[in-house]
C-alpha cells in the first residue's frame, strides 16, 4: 500500500521516524514534506499535496491513505478536508483510529505530534492504516451523502 505523508515543523520528527518504521513495515512511503526544519513553514502546501495525491490514486482504483502531521493534527486535518473525495480523521487513541476507518472510510489520518510519544503516534497510525473499512450498509449510505454534498457544492 502506498502511504502519502505530510507535516509541519512540529510533526516532522515523528514524519521521519514513520517514514522510516512503515517502509520497514513495507509499505511505500511518499513524503510530501517539508524536508527540513522551518518553524514558520506554511503545513497547508504539503497536507493538501498529500491529500491530493491520496485522491488521485484512490480514484484510479488504487489503495492509497495519507498521514498528516502537525503539532495539534487540527489544522493539517483541516486541509486535508478541503480536497474533495478527502475524509481526514484526527485520531488520538486505538478507537478514533479505526473507527476512522471502519465507519468512515477515512483515507487520511491526522495525528498531532506534541500530543504523543513517537511510540504512541507510531501505534495510532498503524492501527488506521491496518483496520478495513466495514462495507456495512449504514456507513456506506452516510459517506455517499456527504459525497453527494461534496459534488453539489463543487
Amino acid at each position: 500500500m502506498r502511504v502519502h505523508i505530510a507535516t509541519d515543523h512540529a510533526g516532522l520528527e515523528l514524519s521521519h521516524a514513520l517514514i522510516e518504521h512503515l517502509s520497514a513495515q513495507g509499505y511505500e512511503m511518499v513524503d510530501h514534506g517539508p524536508q527540513s526544519y522551518d518553524p514558520l513553514d506554511d503545513y497547508p502546501g504539503f497536507c493538501i499535496a498529500a491529500a491530493q495525491a491520496v485522491a488521485a490514486e484512490r480514484e484510479q482504483g488504487l489503495d492509497s491513505l495519507g498521514i498528516v502531521l502537525g503539532g495539534s493534527g487540527n489544522g493539517e486535518q483541516i486541509a486535508a478536508n478541503k480536497v474533495p473525495g478527502i475524509r481526514a480523521a484526527l485520531a488520538w487513541n486505538e478507537s478514533t483510529a479505526k473507527l476512522a476507518r471502519e465507519h468512515n472510510d477515512a483515507n487520511v489520518v491526522a495525528v498531532g505530534g506534541r500530543q504523543h510519544t513517537i511510540e504512541e503516534a507510531t501505534r495510532i497510525i498503524e492501527w488506521f492504516l491496518a483496520e478495513p473499512f466495514s462495507k456495512d450498509e449504514r456507513h456506506v449510505r452516510r459517506i455517499g451523502q456527504i459525497a453527494e454534498y461534496e459534488r453539489a457544492r463543487g
